[in-house]
């Protein structure tokens, strides 16, 4: 049974979907222009996929910040100094909690709402949004808002590969690893070698019997660390254009890391930064070592023998794999979000060409875009609703230029034509472009 909850109060608020690191952004920022809004998040508590207590939560015990502290954090709320360089996931989900207590969003949220649906209603660019959520008692409500800002995130629906065959053994995906133990006595194959595959490729040396890892494309692998300094904060202050630096920087990485093709692991068939690079030198430090071993694409699965397409075949008890995740609204009509091809065409990555008070936060992907980068995703939502409200010429403005032409946030990279590329942005470029479109509403 339905309560409709609708009042002239929801009327003036802005309905706010989740209370991870983007939804925490967006709530400050709302707070901050005093724009009303009421937040719904489906677990008891902050912190998104940092919060391993959340049932949706896909991070694992030995889950860290692949970037620094420093490139990551918010600007106006600094992690503390004795945060480590990079933050495993306890310290983040504490970073998150101290934000949320240290602004007092809480109390702007409901917890344990898990929303089922946002439908407009009524017509024209900017109607009235239906929101229904069940409540941690099981009961429906809904009620009318004014506005909606989705964050629910990205990385939390599993993208899993189908494979020809059967596999008698576990075939698992990686959201729902969260222990070596899950390891223990067994023949591993890791399939896909981003970020969490290697990461837990390298905690399954320390529990299996052995460690496969299966790659349909080379990578390039960045370490965290350089002359004794996180890799991210060395970067210098001169822009190069993107061909010479995709030269410069793979030139520098090879005198750090070596040819990865030694290993096994194809040449990459792209340059670098036209996919997300992988920071982690500790797979390649295992590889030498002889822990673990890099087999082909799968061709076909056979009982408990897994045929590669080079020909060769071996058999696993378990495979795990790292196959990324899938962008997912599920109470939301994907035509409202302007879905084409693998992913929403939203301008600048937020805002729907058909719609005024519609927003989505956090559909980026960017080497080194970190958490403040996100919040100057809320700082635009919220002054282009503030403006908009108010009448303002320059919330007309972006709202003709939402409509219209998207810009190119690529800086001149040519990224890979894959679903978890299909939102990747250019960090310098994207945040560039964000702040000149925020600094036109203030």
């Amino acid at each position: 049974m339905t309560d409709t909850t609708t009042s002239a109060t929801t009327r003036d608020c802005i309905a706010l979907i989740g209370a991870g690191p983007s939804g925490l952004a967006a709530a400050r920022n709302l707070q901050k222009l005093g724009l009303p809004f009421q937040g719904f998040e489906a677990h008891s508590d902050v912190g998104g996929l940092w919060n391993m207590d959340n049932p949706r939560s896909t991070v694992y015990e030995s889950a860290h910040l692949i970037s620094s502290k420093s490139t990551t954090e918010f600007s106006e709320f600094p992690m503390r100094p004795e945060v480590a360089d990079y933050p495993s996931h306890k310290e983040m989900r504490q970073y998150f909690f101290d934000f949320a207590d240290h602004f007092g969003l809480r109390k702007h949220f409901h917890f344990g709402a898990k929303v089922r649906s946002v439908q407009p209603v009524g017509g024209g660019v900017a109607p009235l949004w239906r929101v229904e959520w069940q409540g941690a008692d099981g009961a429906v409500q809904s009620a009318e808002f004014k506005g909606v800002v989705i964050a629910n995130g990205t990385l939390a629906e599993p993208n899993m590969p189908t494979f020809e065959g059967h596999f008698n053994g576990e075939l698992l995906h990686t959201a729902a690893y969260k222990s070596a133990e899950l390891f223990r006595g067994k023949r591993v194959l890791v399939v896909g070698a981003g970020n969490s595959g290697c990461d837990i490729a390298v905690d399954a040396v320390h529990a299996a019997l052995s460690v496969d890892i299966s790659v349909r494309r080379g990578y390039y692998f960045v370490p965290k660390y350089v002359f004794g300094k996180p890799a991210d904060t060395l970067g210098g202050k001169i822009k190069l254009p993107a061909w010479l630096k995709q030269k410069v920087d793979s030139t520098v990485l090879g005198w750090f890391t070596g040819d990865p093709s030694r290993f096994g692991f194809p040449k990459p068939d792209y340059k670098m930064y036209e996919s997300h690079p992988v920071v982690n030198s500790l797979v390649l430090h295992h590889l030498g070592h002889g822990d673990l071993h890099v087999k082909g694409d799968i061709a076909r699965l056979d009982g408990h023998t897994v045929h590669f397409k080079d020909g060769s075949a071996k058999d696993y008890d378990l495979i795990l794999c790292a196959t990324g995740y899938r962008l997912h609204y599920p109470f939301m009509d994907v035509t409202l979000l302007n879905w084409q091809g693998m992913s929403p065409q939203l301008y600048l990555n937020i805002f729907s060409p058909q719609f005024d008070n519609l927003a989505v936060m956090g559909m980026i992907e960017a080497s080194g875009i970190g958490w403040q980068g996100r919040y100057e995703q809320g700082e635009l939502v919220a002054r282009y609703f503030k403006a908009r409200d108010a009448g303002s010429p320059a919330a007309a403005a972006l709202s003709r230029a939402k409509a219209g032409p998207p810009p190119d946030l690529s800086g001149g990279y040519r990224y890979l034509k894959l679903e978890r590329m299909a939102y990747y942005v250019h960090k310098d470029t994207y945040r560039a472009a964000v702040r000149a479109a925020s600094a036109a509403l203030a």
